[in-house]
């Protein structure tokens, strides 16, 4: 097995063209056509968390942050990145960053923040738009159930937690092959055509697009494939950042945020004054979530858990929500459980270690 089978399996969950656009994940290093052997997985990638991969015969690291945020002019072990990427070079070890696509899918990080505080009624806080193509072809109708099983096959016509969703409209459609034409129907030169067909309407996210239409093209039975593929303007409720839920059983906040420092392992949590007598709808973001306070009072959320909150932006809860700094390590440690999930049900006899180096650039004193 090698490390891209690896890699293809964390990219199946969470494809990269749902990146933000700032952003730089996939493999920032490395061969992947090497045997795997091991794969470490962090967080963040520093010198000690390769070193640790080194001593574990590892030779694939799985980070959440990229190692590479801006382009390198030069690699001369000026700064930690050079260094860890010098030493990765060395050593032979792919190092990848699954980061802003893991954060945006439906299971990703703001799945695991949710879990953790028990939220119930889960759905994505900002879903993102553009992000959805409708195809419709046109099939005669002995070969329709064939092209539509062979596009559900593809990924197509997947509508939030349904499937093999369709629409199909009977008509008939007409055409007169051209002499130099290889026609299904008819003959070569010969008279126009009317055939009993159906428009065939499906779904199709758009990092499945080119996978779609060469499979439409590979099993319709035209020789010209009549097709349109329209971009909507439609959310996609399984795509998007934050997420948003409800306590089963309400807290006070003090309540709440005893139980937050708890369930997320923190040492200490910055909020703002509670508008509320008891917390009853959540929002979370992993990481800087703050330029999702307008969503989160949107859908009405009495607290909103994030990280990296400055001074003045602290300002804008004004009296509407309270706002729980975290910590942005704080808010992702448990990330890292997500790759195991995802690489475990595929590979469940290949080696996975969690790494056992704390990242976190930041300290607390008490």
């Amino acid at each position: 097995m090698q490390i891209k089978d690896i890699l293809a399996e964390i990219e199946r969950f969470a494809p990269l063209p749902y990146q933000e656009s700032y952003d730089n994940c996939g493999v920032q290093v490395g061969d992947v056509t090497l045997p795997a052997t091991g794969a470490l997985l962090t967080l963040d990638v520093t010198e000690a968390v390769l070193d640790e991969a080194i001593a574990s015969g590892c030779n694939l690291v799985v980070a959440h942050h990229p190692l590479i945020f801006s382009g390198l002019k030069s690699i001369t072990g000026r700064n930690y990145v050079e260094r860890t990427l010098l030493k990765a070079i060395r050593h032979n070890i792919v190092v990848y960053a699954a980061h802003t696509n893991l954060d945006n899918m439906q299971a990703g990080v703001n799945r695991k923040i949710a879990e953790r505080l028990g939220l119930q009624e889960r759905r994505i806080l900002a879903p993102v738009k553009e992000s959805l193509y409708k195809l419709y072809t046109y099939v005669p109708e002995s070969h329709a159930e064939a092209l539509q099983a062979a596009l559900f096959a593809a990924g197509a016509g997947s509508i939030g937690e349904y499937s093999e969703c369709s629409f199909a409209v009977p008509g008939s459609g007409t055409f007169r092959p051209s002499i130099l034409s290889n026609p299904v129907i008819g003959i070569a030169g010969g008279a126009r055509e009317t055939v009993a067909e159906q428009k065939l309407e499906v779904m199709v996210p758009k990092h499945l697009k080119a996978r779609v239409l060469s499979v439409l093209k590979e099993h319709h039975p035209y020789e010209e494939v009549a097709y349109e593929l329209i971009a909507l303007e439609n959310e996609n409720q399984t795509i998007g950042a934050g997420m948003t839920g409800r306590l089963e059983v309400p807290m006070t906040p003090a309540d709440f945020l005893r139980f937050v420092k708890e369930q997320m392992q923190t040492g200490c949590i910055r909020y703002t004054t509670p508008h509320t007598d008891l917390i009853r709808t959540v929002a979370v973001c992993g990481g800087a979530g703050s330029f999702l306070l307008r969503q989160a009072l949107a859908v009405g959320a009495d607290a909103f858990i994030t990280g990296d909150y400055k001074y003045h932006q602290f300002f804008d809860a004004a009296g509407r929500i309270m706002i729980a700094d975290i910590g942005h390590y704080e808010s992702e440690q448990f990330t890292i459980e997500i790759f195991s999930e995802i690489l475990k049900e595929k590979f469940p006899n290949f080696a996975l270690l969690f790494t056992k180096t704390n990242t976190n650039p930041v300290n607390y004193y008490f």
